[in-house]
């Protein structure tokens, strides 16, 4: 099968943030914190270093979203990291994917943009698999349950404030913001809860920073080249990588019923997905061909 150019890059993308996700659990020993720490100036470096080559203003235009979205976001990494350290790789993933859910029900009231009925079901069908996997996975106890929830409501928040943005911030200046807003915090903290990586630690902190920078450069190509209800969906495939490398780095396996609730958490996902960009352009179509009429 040949794929676009746009559908690459999401299918590598995705590749390397599942890496990153294995590398963060490869360190349960290093604060989460910590952790978001190193990427965050890895991030910050990379970041800057390609603005000024772009001869961009690193600072932007809408400071007051650009902070939001920084700290916002920040919260929901040092949670989503701290979910990864403690509960099987695939489990953390799968709760990580109702933050299009969180996205879509906070677009409600922070850009103004309505929620379809039908959407309320898909809705409740994520949900619900996501608390199989908890329900069936002793491994998951209610505590990072409800963090990795936390961290989704955060990252759901940090996207609409990234839609806040449109299109008046270059895609670098949004990604720089976020290290600028995670490197003081989380290095304040990290002071006082400071842990020393050893030996192969500082190659898996810096790959961290790495992969996550591929990551979003590669997922910015992508969005640059397709249209977003192409290549989002491709996004799920990161349940594939999860449950591979939790296999082969962790052993970690699960029950036939939290693969069920798996499942339904990423077909309700999508379905919501698929649903709302089938009815946003039926909406378009619509209306051209109303105004066609006039």
């Amino acid at each position: 099968m040949i794929f676009s150019r746009g559908v690459w890059y999401m299918i590598v993308s995705v590749f390397f943030f599942s890496c990153m996700g294995l590398m963060v659990k490869l360190v349960p020993h290093i604060p989460s914190t910590q952790v978001v720490f190193f990427r965050s100036i890895i991030s910050l470096v990379l970041s800057f270093l390609m603005l000024k080559r772009q001869n961009v203003s690193v600072w932007g235009n809408n400071r007051k979203y650009l902070l939001l979205r920084g700290m916002s976001g920040a919260v929901a990494l040092i949670l989503f990291y701290e979910t990864l350290q403690h509960i099987p790789l695939a489990s953390a993933v799968t709760i990580g994917f109702l933050a299009p859910i969180f996205t879509t029900l906070l677009g409600v009231f922070i850009i103004r943009e309505g929620v379809y009925p039908l959407q309320w079901l898909f809705f409740l069908a994520a949900f619900g698999g996501v608390v199989m996997v908890q329900g069936f996975d002793n491994r998951i106890t209610p505590f990072y349950f409800i963090i990795g929830i936390i961290a989704t409501f955060f990252s759901g928040l940090a996207q609409n404030f990234i839609r806040k943005l449109n299109t008046n911030e270059h895609p670098l200046v949004i990604i720089f913001y976020f290290p600028l807003i995670t490197t003081p915090i989380t290095g304040i903290y990290s002071l006082f809860h400071w842990e020393s990586p050893q030996a192969w630690d500082w190659a898996i902190l810096i790959a961290i920073g790495l992969f996550t920078q591929f990551a979003q450069f590669f997922m910015t190509k992508s969005i640059q080249l397709e249209e977003l209800s192409k290549v989002s969906i491709i996004r799920y495939l990161g349940i594939i990588y999860a449950l591979a490398f939790g296999y082969i780095f962790f052993d970690e396996t699960y029950n036939i019923y939290a693969y069920g609730g798996m499942a339904v958490a990423v077909l309700g996902v999508i379905l919501n997905l698929w649903y709302k960009q089938n009815k946003l352009k039926k909406s378009v179509i619509a209306e051209r061909l109303a105004k066609a009429k006039q």
